[in-house]
C-alpha cells in the first residue's frame, strides 16, 4: 500500500510540476512537493484535490492539513482542517481555514494562531499574506507569555490588543495600531502607534526603554536612550538626560569590533547649575598588528572627583589611563607602557600623583639544558615623574637559573639561584628622620640561593583520598639591599599571608628587596573525596637569621620569628564553600588578620557572608579595618526570590554603611524587580541617600524603570 501511494504522489507532483512551470508564477527549480494518504485530479476542472495527512512543500515552505484542493488555472490553494504553515524564518502560522496561492506566498487565512521563532505568540481573527514578507493581522492579539495549563481561557500574565499589526518580515519589523497593554486581564496603557523588530533581528537603530527616576541631589531624572545601529560590528547608544535640579547631560557608548581587535568608549558631558562643565570618559582598545605584536590602551578621566559617584558611573577611587604595546614569541615577553593616574580621594594631590613612561619590561625562560634546569632573564626600565615632588629613573635586570629534582622517595626539591642589580637616579627624594632631599645615583646588586624541599604523601581509601604535605625553602642572601636613597615607589602596599609565605622576595614590586638568611615552613594537608569535594588546610612560619627593620612593626615579619599566616578551604559540595585565612601574633596567637568568605545553602536558600579584620600597621597607606557583608538569597516560589545585604563598619563604635532589600518576579515573559537600598557614603557633595527602584521588563518589548532616591 505503502509502495502505491508513493507511485502516485510522484506521478501527480510530476503533473502540478509540468502545469504550474506553464502557467503558474513558479520559478523553474522550484516545484511543489504535494503528498498525502488520498489524492485525485480532475482533469476537465484541472483541480488536484489530496485528503488525510496532506504535505505541500514549496521553496523551503510547508503547509499540512487534513484537506487541500488545488486549481491549476487559479494558482488557488484551499486548505482546511488542522492547517499548518511553516516560514523559512522558523515562524508557524496555525488556522482551519487558508486559501493561498501555489507558491504559498499570498493569500487570506481565517481565525490564526502564529507562533515566532522565539516561542511569543500571536492570535487574530483573520490575516492576508502578501509576497511572502508581509501578514497583515486584525483584532490581534500578541504574549510570549505560556497560557496556564490548568485554565488556558484565562489571559495570559501580559499581552498586547492591537486592531491591526503589520509583521513585515523583509524589513524585520512588528506594527501595532490601536494597541493597549493588559496585565493580568486588566487595561493598563495605550498607545496608537507600536513597532518592535522581529525575532530574527539581532540588532536595530531606535529608541530603547526610558527610565525615571531622581534623587535630593539632582531632582527627577529622565533618561531616554537612543540605540544606532552603524553597521554589523559597530554600534552607538546616546542616552540624554534630563534633572530638574541640574542641567541636561549626555552620556554615549560607543562599540567596535575589528577583525584585529576591538574598540569600547564611553563618555560624558554636562554643564551643571552652577554652569561648570563636568564629564568623564572610560575607553578600552585592543589591536592585533601580527602574531606577536598587538597594543592598545585603556584611557579613564573624570572632570571633578565626584562625578562618577554623582551620577552613577562608578565608585573608584583611582583611575588609571594606560598605552601600551606588547610582544610574544616563544619564551619571551616584552612590554612598553605609559600610565597617567587620577586620584579622587579628598587627600590625594595631583602634584604628587606621579605619571609613568615609559616603563619597559622584559621576560625570557630559557630552554632546558643537560641537567634539566631553565635560566631565565628579568629586566624592567621606568621612568616615574612628578610635578610636585621626587623623580625617579630605574634600570634593574635580574638573572636567573632554577633546578627541579624529584628524589627516590617521592621527595621533590627545587635549587634557585638569581643575581639582581638596580640603578636608580632620583631626583629631591625626601628621606624619612633626615632633612633636605637626596638626588642623584644609586644602585645595588644582590645575589640569592634558595632551596624549596617538599615531600607528599598520600593516602587512598574507598571514598576518599588524603595528602600530607611538609614544605620547607631555605633563602640565602646579603642584608642591606634597602638604604634610604632608594626610593619606594611600587612597594608600599605589603602585606604577609599565605600566598607569599614561600616566596623568595615578599614585597609586591622592585624597588624593596627581602635580604639576609631565612626560612620557611610550613604543612599542607587536604582531603579530597572521588565526587569533587575537598578540604585543605595550610599553616605556615617564617624565620630569619635576624632581626629586618624593612619591615614594618605590624607586617608580622619584623622579628625574627614571624606571624603564623594559615589557610582553611572547606567544600564537600556545591552547597558549601568555606574559606578561612588568618595571620596570628607569634606571641599570644592574637589574631592580627582574620578572613572569612562564606557560601552556604542552595538555590532555594543561599547565604553569602564577608568578614574581613586588618590590624594597624606602621607606614601602610590603609587604616585598620574590620567590616562585614552579609547577603541572603532565597527562592519563595517558582516565580518569586527575595534578597537582602548590608555592609556594616565593626571599628569604633560601629556603622552602617549600606542596606539593600530586594525582591523580584520572573517568569518566560516578565521581569519584575523592586529594590530598596540605603548608602551611608558622605564625601564632599556626596551625602547619605535612599533609593527605591522598581524594574518591569517585558521581555521582547523592553523594559521599564522607575526610582525615587
Amino acid at each position: 500500500m505503502n509502495r502505491v501511494w508513493a507511485i502516485i504522489s510522484g506521478i501527480l507532483c510530476l503533473m502540478a510540476t509540468t502545469t504550474l512551470a506553464q502557467e503558474a508564477p513558479v520559478q523553474a527549480g522550484q516545484p511543489i512537493l504535494l503528498t498525502a494518504d488520498e489524492m485525485s485530479y480532475d482533469s476537465e476542472r484541472r483541480t488536484v484535490t489530496a485528503r488525510g495527512n496532506v504535505e505541500v512543500s514549496h521553496d523551503d515552505r510547508v503547509l499540512i492539513a487534513d484537506e487541500m484542493v488545488y486549481n491549476q488555472g487559479s494558482d488557488l490553494l484551499t486548505a482546511t482542517g488542522n492547517v499548518t504553515l511553516m516560514e523559512p524564518t522558523g515562524d508557524v502560522v496555525f488556522a482551519q481555514h487558508m486559501e493561498l496561492t501555489g507558491d504559498l506566498k499570498d493569500g487570506i487565512i481565517e481565525d490564526l494562531r502564529v507562533i515566532l521563532s522565539d516561542r511569543s505568540r500571536f492570535a487574530a481573527n483573520g490575516a492576508r499574506r502578501s509576497g511572502g514578507n508581509e501578514l497583515e493581522m486584525s483584532r490581534v492579539v500578541y504574549s510570549p507569555c505560556e497560557l496556564c495549563p490548568d485554565e488556558p481561557t484565562r489571559p495570559p500574565l501580559w499581552q498586547l490588543k492591537a486592531a491591526k499589526v503589520l509583521h513585515d518580515k523583509e524589513r524585520q519589523t512588528i506594527e501595532y495600531s490601536d494597541v493597549w497593554l493588559e496585565v493580568a486581564g486588566l487595561p493598563i496603557a495605550y498607545t496608537p502607534y507600536l513597532s518592535h523588530p522581529d525575532p530574527t533581528v539581532k540588532r536595530r537603530s531606535g529608541f530603547l526603554a526610558p527610565s525615571i527616576g531622581g534623587s535630593s541631589d539632582l531632582g527627577i531624572v529622565t533618561h531616554i536612550p537612543y540605540f544606532l545601529n552603524i553597521d554589523p560590528f559597530s554600534d552607538l547608544t546616546l542616552t540624554p538626560s534630563y534633572a530638574t535640579k541640574e542641567g541636561p547631560l549626555l552620556a554615549g557608548e560607543y562599540r567596535h569590533r575589528l577583525q584585529n581587535g576591538s574598540l569600547d568608549l564611553a563618555a560624558s558631558i554636562t554643564q551643571d547649575s552652577e554652569n561648570d562643565i563636568r564629564g568623564h570618559v572610560n575607553g578600552e582598545g585592543r589591536f592585533d598588528v601580527d602574531d606577536t605584536w598587538r597594543w592598545g590602551f585603556d584611557a579613564n578621566g573624570a572632570s571633578h572627583d565626584t562625578y562618577l559617584r554623582r551620577y552613577g558611573f562608578g565608585n573608584e577611587s583611582t583611575l588609571t589611563t594606560r598605552v601600551f604595546t606588547e610582544g610574544f614569541r616563544k619564551r619571551n615577553y616584552m612590554a612598553f607602557n605609559g600610565y597617567v593616574f587620577q586620584g579622587l580621594r579628598s587627600t590625594d594631590d595631583a602634584g604628587e600623583t606621579p605619571f609613568v613612561l615609559p616603563m619597559v619590561d622584559y621576560n625570557h625562560i630559557g630552554e632546558p639544558d643537560r641537567l634539566g634546569g631553565r635560566a631565565s632573564l628579568d629586566v624592567n626600565l621606568l621612568a616615574l615623574t612628578r610635578t610636585d615632588g621626587s623623580d625617579t629613573r630605574r634600570l634593574s635586570v635580574k638573572g636567573g637559573w632554577r633546578l627541579p629534582y624529584v628524589g627516590p622517595m617521592g621527595d621533590v626539591y627545587a635549587l634557585s639561584t638569581t643575581l639582581t642589580g638596580d640603578l636608580y637616579h632620583v631626583d629631591e627624594l625626601a628621606r624619612a628622620g633626615k632633612t633636605g632631599t637626596h638626588s642623584g645615583f644609586n644602585g645595588r646588586l644582590l645575589p640569592q640561593m634558595a632551596l624549596d624541599w617538599r615531600y607528599p604523601l598520600v593516602r587512598e581509601e574507598e571514598a576518599v583520598y588524603q595528602l600530607f604535605e611538609p614544605i620547607v625553602s631555605a633563602v640565602v642572601s646579603p642584608y642591606g639591599g634597602n638604604p634610604d636613597t632608594i626610593p619606594n615607589e611600587d612597594s608600599i602596599d605589603f602585606e604577609f599571608d599565605d600566598t607569599n609565605l614561600f616566596s623568595s622576595n615578599r614585597f609586591t614590586g622592585l624597588d624593596r628587596v627581602e635580604g639576609g638568611p631565612r626560612v620557611n615552613y610550613g604543612l599542607k594537608w587536604g582531603v579530597f573525596g572521588r565526587g569533587g569535594g575537598a578540604t585543605t588546610v595550610l599553616v605556615g612560619q617564617s624565620l630569619r637569621a635576624k632581626k629586618d627593620d624593612t619591615f614594618a612593626t605590624g607586617s608580622g615579619l619584623e622579628d625574627q620569628f614571624s606571624d603564623i599566616v594559615a589557610r582553611v578551604q572547606v567544600r564537600p559540595d556545591d552547597n558549601l564553600d568555606l574559606v578561612y585565612r588568618a595571620r596570628w601574633d607569634k606571641d599570644n596567637l592574637a589574631a592580627r588578620r582574620n578572613e572569612i568568605d562564606l557560601r552556604a545553602g542552595t538555590r532555594s536558600l543561599r547565604l553569602s557572608a564577608d568578614y574581613v579584620f586588618f590590624a594597624a600597621q606602621e607606614n601602610s597607606e590603609f587604616a585598620p579595618r574590620e567590616e562585614l557583608t552579609l547577603a541572603l538569597d532565597a527562592q519563595l516560589s517558582r516565580y518569586w526570590r527575595a534578597k537582602i545585604s548590608g555592609i556594616r563598619d565593626l571599628t569604633g563604635d560601629g556603622a552602617m554603611l549600606s542596606a539593600g532589600l530586594g525582591l523580584t518576579y520572573e517568569d518566560e515573559c516578565l521581569v519584575f524587580t523592586s529594590e530598596l537600598t540605603r548608602t551611608f557614603f558622605r564625601d564632599r557633595d556626596l551625602t547619605p541617600t535612599d533609593a527605591v527602584v522598581f524594574r518591569v521588563n517585558f521581555k521582547t518589548l523592553g523594559e521599564v524603570a522607575t526610582s525615587i532616591h
